[in-house]
């Protein structure tokens, strides 16, 4: 048996896994790709493709030969229609044209693009990026530990197999994942809305369309319900089927149904006695569930492995292609020893709540597109469409939450405003006498957009990014890129001296309204939380700045709830000593004379307000702290929160035991 090492393991080579490639290797990660089936879709699934995947394919360089391949395929900004039958009754136009009222949101546009047409391209950019693509191949097993990934695959050809080794594994191996099964994690939610089967068939089908912009054809009528989607020119397509027979009381399961019952459906959503001829029937479940966990170890799961809709709203590709778009700059940063693993925690914490918002989001279309029936039973409330692909929100360790944030996960991407976990507004401004969006303008690293007096922020995000070795493009209005409209403060909610860093996602990762005193130590704790080092920085600072660490003491301060303190000092050292924590602050007094107090507190890791934890506080940073002295009158405080001079608070809990001696 052959061995072979790779950074990343990507198993699975539809869709979600070639963009995972793709992605991967356009940060310069090498992944192995494996994919059973030898060669790329043959069945037109996956069709609409919405804006925010356009900007992620814009950015993989591919944009024109994919809106080409559309344009030959669909109707530019084709309608949604909802109908009886194609030459018969309409019932409703769900969406009149596809980029209506969405135009000004994005360089890009949505669009219609079969998954057996986008792959081809997918797979040769991959390559040509530097992924290893291997089809025909398959994964036969996998175990993972604390240093990587063992797994083994085979070509299913000649049936030799590979012993991999890999740091990290990605299960994007589809509905059915093996990964996930292997893993134990279970899927939680709506369940089997139906057993569909999808019909693709040839007919001449141009006469019933009878010049209207049809892409997509919602079909209720008294034999099924279901939808068609076309392509030109009008002689082929296919007719999805989720429900036969009385619309009170369908019958959700269509498998059993024969070739000739199928052709009876297709002629009844057409409204014609036509010829037709049955290419192919597909079974499937139409699900609207979401994994337990997107994670576990050094294995990710992402797309259908992870989450599963009906197909009504056209979100799970796009939701999956999201997926490897978050992931695979952390793991970028990761494997390149910049970032401290932790930052890999945060790609569940950000995708689980935006999946399962989206997830209800299909349901709620399929039951009032499709299955009205099951209306009895609920459904999340109707979120517009542009809010779902452009108005998610994010929260983590890696997202600065600002503290009037009110917990939603989705808003109008045209109030956003640059709101921190939120993608970055599109803006048009100038470089290099051209005019360009500030989407095209985040590239794969880090990028600052700071308003024309943001100087400072500017200069302290300069060391901080190199501090931490991260990749930070500056575009400051008036300096680097032009602002023509003096549209970029106001569309990402600063002032003239403010700013917002933007992660290499496209996501603002935080933002300053305006200017601060303390730009150098923020811009470090924003930094550090970028790669996930809150805690390994505030370790460096205890070995850089303190003398070592003593043995451990008996400390028995009792504190005194009648006597309530507010120090306000600079830190001098950070004690960390799991799972506890010290502060120490040199507080100035009235005579001049400076005293160094100790702050007792146990770190708050599940208590985080505000983006802050005391990991990320700076030694030689003015703080404000209150708390309560200790009965003994000596210089010990147990803290409640500590208050930063950029308006954080980190609310905090007194520790159980001693600290180290001063």
């Amino acid at each position: 048996m052959t061995e072979h090492e790779t950074p990343v393991l990507v198993a699975g080579g539809s869709l979600v896994g070639m963009f995972s490639a793709a992605l991967l290797a356009r940060h310069g990660i090498t992944p192995l790709v494996v994919e059973r089936h030898p060669g790329s879709a043959i069945h037109p699934r996956a069709a609409m493709i919405y804006q925010r995947t356009m900007e992620i394919i814009r950015g993989l360089g591919i944009e024109e030969p994919v809106r080409q391949e559309s344009y030959r395929r669909f109707e530019p900004d084709g309608a949604i229609m909802s109908v009886e039958s194609i030459a018969g009754n309409e019932l409703n136009w769900d969406i009149p044209t596809l980029n209506e009222f969405v135009k000004d949101l994005s360089p890009t546009e949505r669009l219609f693009i079969t998954q057996n047409a986008l792959e081809p391209m997918l797979a040769p950019r991959a390559r040509a990026l530097g992924a290893d693509i291997r089809f025909n191949t398959e994964l036969v097993s996998f175990a993972h530990d604390d240093g990587g990934v063992s797994a083994v695959i085979r070509d299913r050809a000649t049936k030799a197999e590979t012993r991999v080794r890999a740091a990290y594994l990605i299960g994007a191996d589809g509905n059915r994942s093996a990964v996930r099964q292997r893993l134990g994690i279970a899927m939680r939610g709506r369940g089997v809305l139906s057993r569909s089967i999808t019909i693709y068939f040839r007919a001449d089908i141009a006469p019933l369309m009878r010049g209207r912009n049809l892409s997509v054809i919602m079909v209720r009528n008294a034999m099924f319900r279901g939808f068609f989607r076309l392509e030109k020119p009008f002689e082929s397509a296919f007719l999805v089927v989720n429900s036969v027979g009385d619309p009170s009381s369908p019958v959700s399961d269509t498998w059993s149904l024969s070739e000739d019952q199928c052709l009876g459906l297709v002629k009844s959503g057409l409204g014609v006695d036509t010829p037709v001829t049955i290419d192919s029937i597909q079974k499937w479940e139409c699900m609207a569930d979401v994994a337990d966990r997107f994670r576990e170890g050094r294995v990710f799961l992402a797309g259908d492995a992870a989450h599963l809709m009906p197909p009504y709203g056209g979100f799970g590709g796009n939701t999956g292609i999201q997926d490897a778009h978050n992931l695979a700059w952390k793991l970028s940063l990761v494997l390149k020893g910049v970032a401290d693993p932790a930052l890999l925690g945060t790609y569940e914490d950000e995708r689980r709540p935006v999946a399962a918002m989206t997830a209800a989001q299909a349901h709620t279309r399929y039951v009032l597109r499709g299955a009205p029936h099951l209306a009895p039973q609920g459904m999340a409330a109707f979120i517009n469409d542009a809010h779902i692909d452009l108005g998610y929100r994010y929260r983590s360790a890696a997202i600065f939450t600002e503290a009037d944030d009110d917990g939603a996960v989705t808003e109008d991407p045209r109030q956003m405003r640059g709101r921190p976990g939120t993608r970055l507004p599109h803006v048009m401004l100038e470089r290099d006498g051209e005019r360009v969006s500030s989407i095209d303008l985040v590239d794969s690293g880090f990028a600052l957009f700071a308003g024309p007096l943001a100087g400072p922020w500017v200069e302290a995000a300069g060391h901080a990014a190199r501090d931490a070795h991260l990749g930070c493009q500056v575009f400051q209005a008036g300096a680097t890129v032009g602002d023509p409209e003096g549209a970029l403060c106001d569309a990402v909610g600063i002032s003239p001296s403010g700013a917002v860093l933007v992660r290499p996602d496209g996501v603002v990762a935080w933002r300053s309204a305006a200017a601060a005193a303390d730009a150098r130590p923020t811009m470090a704790r924003v930094c550090a939380a970028m790669v996930g080092r809150t805690v390994a920085i505030a370790l460096a600072l205890i070995l850089l700045t303190s003398a070592p660490m003593r043995a451990h003491h008996s400390f028995s301060a009792e504190y005194d709830a009648n006597q309530p303190i507010t120090l306000q000092g600079q830190i001098a050292r950070i004690e960390l000593v799991n799972p506890h924590s010290w502060l120490y602050l040199d507080v100035k007094g009235a005579d001049g004379k400076v005293t160094r107090w100790t702050v007792e507190m146990a770190p708050p890791v599940n208590l985080m307000r505000r983006g802050v934890t005391e990991t990320t506080l700076v030694v030689g940073e003015e703080v404000g702290v209150d708390g309560y002295r200790a009965r003994n009158g000596t210089p010990v405080v147990s803290g409640r929160q500590i208050r930063t001079a950029d308006g954080r608070t980190l609310f905090t809990s007194p520790s159980a035991t001693a600290p180290p001696d001063q």
